[in-house]
Parts: C-alpha cells; sequence; structure tokens
C-alpha cells in the first residue's frame, strides 16, 4: 500500500489537479425547458469545485439526444454562453471540469422529440417501470433502428459538442457510454440485434464508440478525452453474458488511444445484472495505464483505499456531494457528512436541495 491519499495532487491534461476527489456527473435537471446552463447551475458547481476535477451532469450534444426534463445541452451558440460562465467560475476555484457528452438514445420517449420515435441500435424496448417526460409517465417505447446515415450523423453531432466544449473553455470532455445510454446501446447484446457492420461480433457493437471517438480526437487531444463506461450495470435494462470479454477488449482497445481518463462505474451502487462475477478495479487496473477514476458507492474509507492501493488515480463522489459541497474538507478534517434528506428534490426544481446546503464552516 503506497502513501498516496485522496488530497494528493494528480496530474491530468498535463496540469496538476489539487486532489483527488471528483464531482460525479449528477442529472439534476436545473437547465429550465430551454436547455440553457445558468446561474443557478453555475453556483451549484462553484459550490462543488472542492473537487480536483468536475465532471457535468450529462449534456445532450442535440435535439436528437434527449431523453430527460430539463437537462442541459451543448448545441447552440446561448448553450456555449452559459456553459462558459460556469467554466470560468469553476476555473476561478482552481478546479479543472470537464463536460459529459450524452445522448439518451432508446431511454427516451416520442413526447420528446415531436412525436417521433427515439432511435437505437435495434427496436428493442426498455423493460422497465416508464419515463418522466413534459406530459407525464409514460412507457418506454420501441426505439427505431438507427440508419447508417442516422450514425454517421450523431457521430457529426458528437463531433460539433465537442467543438462547442472547447469554445466554451472546457478542458476536456467524457464521452457516455454508460447506463445504458446510446453508445452503450450498441456495446451491449441486451439492446442490440444488428446484423450488420455495427451488431453481431465485439469488433462490431464497439465500432460507433470508436467512430465517436476518432471524431472528438480531432477536436481534443486524446489525452483531454475520456470515457466512461459500467461494465456490471443494469440501470435502463442493461447487461449482456458476454461482458467481461466485451468490456476488456473495450478498455484495451481505449488504453492504446492513450486517452486522458477512464471513468469506470465500478461499484454496485446503481445495481448489477448478476450475469457473473462483477468487474472490479482489479481487473480494469493492468487494462489501462493512464488515469482511472473509481466510481458507485465509494465511501471515504474505501475510496482511501482504492487510491492507495493504486486500484484508481481519482475517485468521483456522487450523492454525499448534493449535500456536502465542501466534501474533501469535511472528510480531512473529521467534520460531520450532511445526509441527503429530501430525494424528491434531487432532479429538478429551484435552489432547495440543489445549491442551497452550506459548507460546513458556513453554517
Amino acid at each position: 500500500m503506497s502513501t498516496v491519499t485522496l488530497f494528493d495532487s494528480h496530474n491530468l491534461f498535463s496540469a496538476e489537479l489539487k486532489n483527488r476527489f471528483v464531482l460525479a456527473p449528477l442529472t439534476r435537471g436545473r437547465a429550465t425547458e430551454t436547455r440553457i446552463p445558468n446561474k443557478l447551475m453555475g453556483d451549484y458547481y462553484e459550490q462543488r469545485a472542492t473537487a480536483g476535477l468536475v465532471i457535468t451532469e450529462a449534456t445532450v450534444i442535440s435535439e436528437q439526444g434527449i431523453g430527460w426534463i430539463d437537462s442541459p445541452g451543448i448545441y447552440t451558440q446561448d448553450m456555449v454562453a452559459g456553459w462558459k460562465q460556469i467554466v470560468d467560475r469553476v476555473h476561478n476555484k482552481d478546479s479543472k471540469i470537464v463536460l459529459q457528452l450524452w445522448h439518451c438514445g432508446r431511454a427516451s420517449h416520442s413526447d420528446f422529440h415531436h412525436g417521433e420515435l427515439p432511435f437505437s441500435a435495434s427496436d428493442v424496448a426498455i423493460d422497465g417501470d416508464g419515463i418522466h417526460t413534459s406530459q407525464g409517465k409514460k412507457s418506454y417505447e420501441a426505439p427505431r433502428p438507427m440508419s447508417k446515415d442516422d450514425i454517421q450523423r450523431t457521430v457529426n453531432d458528437f463531433k460539433q459538442a465537442a467543438i462547442n466544449a472547447k469554445q466554451a473553455g472546457f478542458d476536456g470532455v467524457e464521452v457516455h457510454a454508460a447506463n445504458g445510454y446510446l453508445l452503450n446501446q450498441f456495446l451491449d447484446t441486451k439492446s442490440n440485434k444488428r446484423d450488420d457492420e455495427y451488431g453481431g461480433s465485439i469488433e462490431n457493437r464497439m465500432r460507433f464508440l470508436f467512430e465517436v471517438l476518432a471524431a472528438v480526437k480531432e477536436v481534443f487531444d486524446a489525452s483531454q478525452i475520456g470515457v466512461r463506461l459500467s461494465p456490471n450495470g443494469v440501470f435502463n435494462d442493461m447487461g449482456c453474458p458476454d461482458y467481461r470479454e466485451l468490456y476488456t477488449t473495450v478498455i484495451q482497445r481505449l488504453n492504446e488511444q492513450k486517452l486522458g481518463f477512464l471513468h469506470v462505474m465500478d461499484g454496485l451502487a446503481f445495481g448489477f445484472h448478476e450475469l457473473g462475477e462483477p468487474m472490479t478495479l482489479d481487473d480494469i487496473r493492468p487494462l489501462f495505464k493512464q488515469t482511472i477514476i473509481g466510481n458507485c458507492g465509494y465511501t471515504y474509507e474505501s475510496a482511501s483505499e482504492a487510491v492507495a492501493n493504486d486500484q484508481a488515480d481519482l475517485i468521483a463522489f456522487g450523492r454525499p456531494y448534493i449535500s456536502n459541497p465542501d466534501l474533501p474538507d469535511r472528510y480531512k478534517n473529521g467534520w460531520q457528512v450532511t445526509p441527503f434528506d429530501d430525494a424528491s428534490q434531487w432532479y429538478g426544481g429551484g435552489k432547495e436541495g440543489y445549491s442551497d446546503y452550506p459548507a460546513f464552516n458556513a453554517k
């Protein structure tokens, strides 16, 4: 075991992070129906720029990518301007910030698309209890399988989103290929039943992801790009029998790309498909030589152990950061950690349950 702690610095993007805490991407639904990042969101991110690295909430790359009420976007100049103000506030707190690029795919509904079906790898609907839209809770629909033109257009949308992110001043981007969203829907056989070059073999199923990465690398250096994966994930009705071979192959290929970081949902707090033994950081560390971010259900003790054992370089905290904007200081000083007290305020609303949690020394 090393002497490295969560409070030590770490080099990323050819810069030094002030600590090894990461603000995990948390979908909070405060962008209003315009999807333009706003001052309220800036308050929230500035407060939590106590983390060395801030990963934004999932941000849709296009109108077609929408699948969540009041989530932000990055596909108009007004959105770029809104994000730039937030980026500047985070930078003023001596933290780095990356934008998570998101397309919901089948985890959406025609209510978000003027009556048109969302699209995915194949016409397989999510088996779940429904999705919240502006028209109320609805059943999931069988999506429209993407044509090759749809795929190419979406690759271009990811590239344009990266261009917009760079214009907004982000230090990098994270490509969201986890939690049952579009790129994950191509990776897993649970949702991918295609018989063309984007389906069947592992090589084919990961083709879309690597086409997206190639496009994003035309905008950002590889060292400024990360990918989020959830090999154990069941969220949005995911999981496939060959998940170990699949994600081993994907991670090895990502390592060859010399990306800046891999953000892996290794913890099981978000659910587990139980198709075998879970993939842990011990499985993943030998496959990826750059920065690894562990995520999902970490306590201060388990996070400290993972960093000290060189299983991960950084640890992302989600729910603890909701009610503790000064989380690193609380852990470092042994101060009380405030429990999040009202989950009904997580996904939308105003400042209540969002930006109104005080720092410990401000109480």
